[in-house]
């Protein structure tokens, strides 16, 4: 299938602008939207192939980069990302919670790394702004609304950081089908009672940290009467499904993951307008 591609901006309703990529199907008539969210690394290659793959299937994609607005920029860099991302990766995973380890690591590299890590990691995990991210998603709902080729019901799909974002925008009401591939439950839990609709989500056996507290999750989504289906992949790591990530990739869970959210945006998005 023929695509259209653009790299755009999009107003946000506290006056700032996101970069985002969308694309669609290059053909006549009208297509359900998804909003892609991207691993903690931004928007890169990765999530811009996936973007042309849902397009591929009869979507209107916009994928946005979470951190170019104004306020986030400020702060953080993808410098600064791929900085802290590489220092977090390389300390073993017995030293992950060890202070002291980490402090003597920091400290072997120079100040300017040290601050770009320091406020990279201020910023998008000690005091992560979700509801603020959360509200830039709910504009770019809104900005797919508004295209001429967009048939009113939109989901929303993440990854590791976007899937917990894609629940949070759930939990907004304003998407028709979330799917989380590996993210964080929304805090306060209790929020995911206003999911609009279905919910499907794919976790990895080997990633504890986030598969542990999926029940919770269940058990608001079902107490609200809310579709669920949960998919935990055995001998899976967490971020099983980037495949540029040679170390943790795995293929098989991944492609069947895929066929599982196909298959969900079709039983939930294809059809009639709103």
């Amino acid at each position: 299938m023929e695509l259209n591609e653009a790299d755009i901006k999009y107003k946000t309703s506290d006056g700032d602008e996101v970069n985002a990529f969308l694309v669609s199907p290059r053909a006549e008539g009208k297509f359900p939207g998804v909003v892609l969210i991207h691993e903690i690394f931004g928007l890169d290659d990765h999530i811009r192939d996936v973007a042309k793959r849902f397009a591929t299937q009869g979507y209107v994609v916009l994928a946005p980069d979470l951190f170019t607005s104004k306020k986030i920029s400020e702060k953080v860099t993808k410098e600064g990302i791929m900085k802290t991302m590489n220092f977090i990766m390389s300390i073993p995973p017995d030293k992950q919670r060890d202070e002291a380890y980490r402090s003597e690591q920091m400290a072997k590299l120079s100040e300017a790394d040290r601050n770009a890590i320091n406020s990279t990691y201020e910023t998008l995990f000690m005091n992560r702004p979700t509801e603020l991210f959360t509200s830039y998603l709910s504009d770019a709902v809104d900005y797919l609304n508004a295209q001429p080729n967009v048939n009113g019901k939109i989901g929303s799909v993440g990854f590791c950081f976007g899937g917990g974002m894609s629940i949070n925008l759930g939990c907004t009401g304003k998407v028709d089908a979330v799917t989380i591939f590996y993210g964080e439950n929304p805090n306060p839990i209790a929020k995911a009672k206003n999911v609009k609709n279905a919910v499907l989500g794919i976790y990895a056996g080997e990633d504890m940290r986030i598969t542990s507290k999926v029940h919770e999750l269940v058990e608001q989504l079902t107490a609200a009467k809310k579709p669920v289906t949960i998919k935990v992949y055995p001998h899976a790591y967490h971020a099983f499904f980037n495949d540029t990530r040679p170390q943790i990739y795995n293929e098989k869970a991944a492609k069947d993951a895929w066929r599982l959210v196909i298959d969900f945006f079709k039983d939930n998005l294809q059809g009639e307008e709103n």
